[in-house]
């Protein structure tokens, strides 16, 4: 099953390039820019990188992203995961990035995404991994503030695809970024949103109705609602699901409790992703890997898993079809 999953072609559909801010680069970044960190060594950092709920983590999260202040730290933070990709067999990753997290603290809006966005172009040349651009807001802030990263944007239109919605969940419905995803979605982003993971299954109908999102990042709590369940599987959307975020932030107790399974079982698209792998323990294959354990899932389900991987990515279809080929190829060969 090990060699199975780290070789199965797959896609990542839900992944935050500032949390995956490895310890060691993190240390090198804040000596090179000269930034004090409250820690003395790459072990001080991994001992913090331990928390018991979505703020906790929240938390040390920004704080590691504050050593982010120049066009080559995105870059190396980026490239620095889509190696990581190559190393994986993910062929194709949608990246989401906090403009927010950096805008506020004065870093430009064009040096975030320059540093990234070349790392993307470089590393679809000599890694052989595509990727595309998701702006997140930032729930925990004002719709007025997503409304001037929105602004901020449009210049870079062309290297960004989607927009989403992330950071603290609870209190902070999606009705509240209500009109700044009608104005995002004029502009040609695709709308996706964090939705079900701390908050209920409310808050998945409102990131449904009222924000048009393509996609439900997460989606655990969708589970509390029959209705939902049936109104998600007839609008074909899959939700991203992150195994090993959920028992790190407590979403899920023990994986042999996750929900994917039953998720599957109920005929919901399913994709399996690491969200913020250097805070939660894993990458990619970890997170396929311990939920095969924890749920005995077979190398059917696995290859399911990872062609809705590919189908359910905002790549165009011809993209789709070659991947889909790929990962066909590599299950007859293999199952």
């Amino acid at each position: 099953m090990k060699t199975f999953i780290e070789n199965l072609p797959k896609a990542e559909l839900h992944l935050h390039i500032e949390g995956s801010f490895e310890p060691a680069l993190m240390f090198e970044i804040a000596k090179r820019n000269n930034i004090k960190i409250p820690y003395n060594s790459v072990e001080e950092i991994e001992e913090a990188y331990k928390f018991d709920c979505l703020q906790d983590f929240l938390d040390i999260y920004y704080q590691g992203a504050g050593v982010l202040t120049t066009e080559q730290d995105f870059y190396d933070l980026t490239y620095s995961y889509l190696q990581k990709c190559a190393n994986q067999n993910v062929r194709h990753t949608e990246i989401m990035f906090d403009p927010q997290t950096h805008t506020e603290r004065g870093i430009s809006f064009e040096t975030v995404i320059n540093g990234i966005s070349k790392a993307c172009d470089d590393a679809k040349e000599k890694l052989n991994v595509t990727s595309l651009l998701i702006m997140s807001y930032l729930r925990h802030l004002s719709e007025e503030e997503a409304f001037k990263t929105l602004e901020q944007s449009l210049p870079f239109k062309h290297k960004i695809t989607a927009v989403g919605l992330d950071s603290s969940e609870k209190g902070n419905p999606p009705s509240k970024f209500k009109n700044v995803y009608k104005a995002s979605i004029k502009e040609g982003y695709i709308p996706v949103a964090h939705a079900g993971e701390e908050g209920s299954a409310d808050y998945v109908w409102e990131a449904i109705d009222l924000l048009g999102i393509k996609r439900i990042d997460h989606g655990n709590n969708s589970l509390q609602d029959d209705k939902l369940i049936a109104e998600i599987i007839k609008r074909d959307m899959a939700l991203t699901v992150c195994p090993l975020s959920n028992t790190a932030l407590q979403v899920v107790d023990d994986l042999k409790n996750h929900p994917l399974k039953k998720m599957i079982d109920l005929g919901l698209k399913v994709t399996i992703n690491s969200d913020d792998p250097a805070y939660f323990g894993g990458q990619v294959n970890k997170n396929y890997s311990d939920i095969q354990k924890a749920l005995n899932l077979t190398k059917k389900d696995l290859y399911l898993l990872a062609k809705n991987s590919f189908q359910y990515s905002f790549l165009d279809e011809n993209s789709k079809k070659n991947y889909i080929k790929e990962l066909d190829n590599y299950y007859l060969n293999n199952a």
